[in-house]
């Protein structure tokens, strides 16, 4: 168990403020796009590497394969490889997963609930900007 020096005191006995906390490291892992992604996409069942490649629209066949390795190692993810040629590999979320997945829709549906006011500010923080600029 790791002692915690922040003000919020976690009842698991870990502090992710502290470099050396395993729970930091979860943290690092959980801010990635693509593990957020990956995560959404596989909430509603299981999928194929090359759906989930056509449903994250932008991620490289590397990213992918990286993402989907890590989070398997993570157990968050499960690949099954069926024995038929060419192979068969769909992915789904553990237990675990499903749990996090919950989490992070509700990140999802925030953040496209609040997009606007986000471009918003960004445009009001440009044209200030610009302002200084000027003056």
């Amino acid at each position: 168990m790791y002692l915690m020096d922040s003000e919020d005191k976690s009842p698991f006995g870990y502090d992710a403020f502290r470099r050396t906390c395993p729970s930091h490291t979860v943290l690092e892992m959980l801010a990635s796009k693509w593990v957020y992604l990956v995560v959404c996409a596989l909430r509603r069942g299981r999928l194929r590497n090359g759906e989930l490649a056509r449903k994250l629209e932008g991620i490289t066949p590397k990213m992918l394969t990286q993402t989907l390795r890590v989070l398997e190692r993570d157990g968050l993810v499960r690949r099954e490889i069926f024995p038929v040629i060419p192979p068969r590999v769909e992915y789904e979320l553990t237990e675990l997963g499903q749990n996090l997945a919950g989490l992070l829709s509700q990140i999802r549906t925030w953040s496209e609930q609040h997009a606007p006011d986000i471009k918003d500010a960004r445009a009001r923080a440009a044209a200030g900007q610009e302002g200084d600029l000027v003056a």
